[in-house]
């Protein structure tokens, strides 16, 4: 069996920055345990795949996993498999529909050929207090932390979310599914992040769309404004133009191929 692959450089708009993501189109599923072991062989933050779905026309079924588990949402590689339709598969609606765990996912292509992500909106909540094993693993104490699917981090500047240097094995310790750094940003930039994620597989994610659902509700609070320009400041970096919608969240960012092949598997 031969399946073709793809690893795409997601909010970026040249190859070797933003995040990678491998993608692997199906016609049917595969076995949970297969998709997995793919995932686990690409070793890369995020694999996904899709499938038609069925009965609709120009829409897709999408799942992600990372090197260890399967999760709920990820931007970076829905951006990812958008691209592989819109630049390798002829798909030529102005959007796609992709069906997931989390609801459906927009995305759309602008004629200047960047991608904008239609999530949900995930705003978090204040924490009062710090879970056992975060100090220690991000070697720093925050100045304020609030709770969404992820827990976030929010520092002075941006100065002291890129000097951090966590000790990943304490922060898996944190149940939560990441750690999201944060601080306002400079210049054009409203605001920086950093995402940690031992406890699923991933030490750093260079560029985390699924991270924003939750960032972007709290600063368009925080700074009066809807329409936001992000900044992670992983080794890697990526930008990502972000809009809070009502109950959604717009994050547009540009992709490039990096490779094609094929997997050869033998009998799933």
């Amino acid at each position: 069996m031969l399946l073709p692959l793809y690893q795409v450089d997601a909010f970026s708009d040249r190859p070797f920055a933003g995040n990678p993501a491998a993608v692997c189109p199906l016609t049917e599923w595969l076995p949970d345990a297969t998709m997995l072991a793919i995932a686990a062989e690409n070793n890369l933050a995020e694999t996904a795949f899709f499938v038609p779905k069925a009965e609709l026309d120009h829409e897709y079924e999408i799942r992600w996993f990372t090197p260890t588990v399967e999760v709920e949402l990820c931007g970076h590689a829905t951006l990812a498999s958008a691209h592989v339709l819109y630049r390798h598969l002829n798909f030529q609606q102005p959007e796609i529909v992709f069906h997931s765990k989390s609801g459906p996912l927009r995305v759309s292509r602008a004629e200047s050929g960047m991608l904008t992500l239609d999530f949900p909106a995930r705003p978090p909540q204040p924490l009062p207090r710090h879970p056992s094993g975060l100090v220690d693993g991000l070697g720093a104490t925050p100045l304020a932390l609030l709770a969404g699917p992820d827990l976030v981090c929010v520092f002075a500047s941006e100065a002291e979310v890129r000097a951090l240097r966590p000790n990943q094995a304490r922060l898996a310790e944190v149940e939560f599914r990441g750690v999201i750094a944060t601080a306002p940003g400079s210049g054009e930039i409203d605001f920086v992040s950093r995402f940690f994620g031992p406890r699923v597989g991933v030490p750093e994610d260079p560029v985390t769309g699924s991270a924003h659902t939750t960032l972007v509700p709290y600063w368009a609070e925080r700074l009066g404004k809807t329409t936001l320009h992000a900044r992670q400041v992983s080794a890697r970096g990526g930008d990502l133009w972000c809009e809070l919608r009502g109950e959604r969240v717009l994050m547009s960012g540009h992709a490039v191929t990096y490779l094609k092949g094929e997997i050869e598997l033998g009998e799933v």
